[in-house]
């Protein structure tokens, strides 16, 4: 009975042991899911910026040409 037992023991122990181990991969897995969707993030933020950055810099010249024919127009008493 002692060995049956013991037999019963060392199957549940290689039955954990191969559980854990299919958890170990898939962990491993998850993780590196995890690093390539952060670095997908960190890259589209560096998109966003670069485009905010963008708009900026558009507005920045659209406000100088209005203030341009701003001055255009007062030179020329197109205002009324």
């Amino acid at each position: 009975m002692s060995d049956n037992l013991e037999s019963l023991i060392l199957e549940h122990l290689r039955a954990l042991r191969s559980g854990q181990s299919r958890i170990e991969d898939d962990l491993k897995e998850v993780k590196h899911r995890l690093t390539s969707l952060e670095s997908t993030v960190a890259g589209s933020r560096r998109d966003s910026v670069g485009t905010q950055e963008d708009i900026y810099r558009q507005q920045a010249v659209i406000d100088k040409l209005k203030e341009r024919l701003d001055r255009i127009e007062k030179r020329l008493d197109l205002v009324e």
